[in-house]
């Protein structure tokens, strides 16, 4: 018998938020012999859990529990940001690989996701004035032609704008003069699934999901870690649900009030991660749609017929 083999090295189920995708996500890692690694930027916190909507109890079918990563990995009050992200993900990526098993990228934060399939990797480019006053001389064309000569083009992002294209020329400047950093990238073969529904169910779904949290304990949750000394800033820094309901809680907002601004933010936040999805499609990630109103078995068998097409 045949075994079958894939062209892809990784899945990634993306799609915005209360969209289903852990679910469909940890039943194919159980399928597939995979192992999950996380794509949200909330979730990585420790004591972010009802707001961030880890739902870990979706990492457990059957009693078996499926191997996840990049969640809780960092203290609430921390910073973390897209490097370390990237960088964090190569290490479980290589780790996941080297004991023949399948990454399974899970989650919806488009930046994540981007800079994980770009295929370049990430390091912090120190900012240099005096470059940049030499580099703003140039027209975009001129700009242009140095990125061509120091690196294939992947996609139309590092052009679409003039701040982007200075800083990507100031950033190939810095590879060509330290060519002792580890520039190496694996190569990312990723099948991308996006689960989606309709406008109305995913608004219907979001007002759900907000009211389910808050009853199952949210303020509670943002009361703890505001106990706990994370400084109030960094809670709203980490928005939607931190920032209104640490407003709530200071009494700068009513509960009404915090309800409809938050109910509101997230649908906000729902198109903006739409959005991000069609820019990549753009930028030439192909991704596959999935009708979320199919049943699980059914998104699991057409996520394996493209795998293995």
């Amino acid at each position: 018998m045949k075994l079958k083999t894939s062209k892809y090295n990784i899945i990634t189920v993306l799609g915005a938020t209360a969209g289903g995708k852990t679910s469909l996500a940890a039943s194919l890692a159980l399928k597939l012999k995979g192992e999950i690694i996380s794509a949200d930027s909330r979730q990585v916190y420790k004591g972010m859990d009802i707001g961030t909507g880890k739902d870990l109890e979706d990492y457990c079918i059957n009693g078996q529990k499926i191997p996840y990563y990049l969640i809780d990995i960092v203290d609430a009050g921390y910073k973390y940001n897209v490097f370390e992200y990237q960088n964090d993900f190569l290490s479980v990526y290589h780790d996941i690989v080297g004991r023949n098993k399948l990454p399974i990228l899970c989650g919806g934060t488009g930046m994540y996701i981007d800079a994980v399939l770009k295929g370049y990797k990430l390091i912090n480019v120190p900012h240099s004035e005096e470059l940049k006053t030499e580099l703003e001389k140039k027209t975009d064309k001129e700009l242009i032609d140095i990125l061509k000569t120091n690196k294939e083009l992947h996609n139309r992002s590092d052009t679409s704008n003039r701040k982007r294209l200075l800083r990507a020329v100031e950033i190939v400047l810095f590879y060509r003069e330290n060519k002792n950093v580890d520039f190496n990238y694996p190569q990312i073969k990723s099948l991308n699934i996006q689960v989606v529904f309709d406008r109305d169910f995913r608004r219907k779904r979001i007002s759900q999901r907000l009211k389910e949290r808050l009853q199952s304990g949210m303020i509670q949750e943002v009361e703890r870690l505001i106990n706990k000394d994370v400084p109030i800033e960094t809670l709203k820094y980490y928005g939607l649900e931190y920032k209104f309901i640490t407003e709530y809680i200071l009494g700068d907002l009513s509960y009404d009030e915090m309800f409809s601004k938050l109910e509101i933010a997230i649908h906000q936040f729902s198109k903006r991660q739409m959005t991000w999805f069609r820019k990549m499609e753009k930028d030439g990630h192909k991704i596959h749609k999935i009708d979320g109103y199919f049943s699980l078995d059914e998104k699991i068998e057409k996520v394996e017929r493209l795998f293995f097409a």
